[in-house]
């Protein structure tokens, strides 16, 4: 992924320094800041998803409404956190976006590194389980409480591999087109767009899957539905790879 450059002084006079978005590590960031701010931005994000689905189930019995406004709190709420915390650590939230970036490191690219990669994404699971817990919390639920919202279905797992690929093909071609300045807005509307697209409701998270494995409330997934969520994610991911190097190929230039 695409590192942002380090503003000039002129820039930042102007109001226009570069801001990082998902998948763009800012330089000279602080690890255990980017660790706070995956930890914290992670933990949020699960207590919208969490919280907004215990609200909409205690106001309405359609289960239409209470998706509506799921996926809505989670597309404002999700918009924001990228805003706020993308120019201290890339606003990641998500294992499969660290694992896709470093493999994209790995292979030449920019991106984290293994002792980032060792760092972001045990944030990201303590995160989304304190999310979750949060979210109960408010709403006067017990803290830790397994789901059993059974969602092992294959046609739910092709769901994730689809939300997945998805996004990583957005994030990932927002960097190769330089256009990583939208992922606030584009992202949050992808996974709006995911929640009613997929048959899954787009997970397309490993940390949050996890997360939501500790309620028991509209949002919450069995335990034992975890592990086979997570593997099609990380299918996703590597279907979402494959077809960012195919569509924004870059051309070779040529000499006369």
């Amino acid at each position: 992924m695409t590192v942002t450059e380090p503003a000039t002084s002129d820039a930042i006079a102007a109001g226009t320094s570069p801001q990082p978005a998902p998948g763009a590590t800012p330089p000279r960031t602080p690890l255990v800041a980017r660790a706070a701010a995956e930890l914290v931005g992670t933990a949020a994000l699960v207590a919208i998803v969490v919280g907004s689905g215990i609200q909409a189930t205690q106001l309405t019995d359609d289960v239409a409404l209470q998706l509506l406004a799921n996926s809505t709190a989670t597309v404002f709420g999700l918009g924001v956190l990228i805003a706020l915390l993308g120019p201290v650590s890339g606003a990641h939230f998500n294992p499969a976006v660290t694992l896709a970036e470093w493999w994209t490191a790995r292979r030449g690219g920019e991106g984290v590194n293994v002792r980032e990669l060792a760092v972001y994404v045990p944030s990201q699971i303590v995160g989304a389980i304190a999310g979750a817990m949060l979210a109960d919390a408010m709403f006067g639920e017990s803290l830790v409480k397994w789901s059993t919202h059974d969602r092992s279905a294959g046609n739910l797992l092709l769901g994730e591999v689809v939300a997945t690929a998805g996004l990583i093909l957005l994030i990932f071609g927002l960097a190769r087109t330089d256009r990583l300045r939208f992922a606030p807005v584009a992202v949050a509307s992808y996974i709006g767009a995911a929640y009613w697209f997929t048959s899954s409701t787009s997970f397309a998270n490993p940390a949050v899957t996890i997360g939501r494995a500790f309620t028991d409330t509209f949002a919450g997934i069995a335990p034992a539905s975890v592990p086979a969520f997570i593997g099609m994610q990380l299918i996703g991911a590597v279907v979402g790879l494959a077809l960012v190097a195919a569509i924004f190929m870059r051309g070779k230039t040529t000499t006369e």
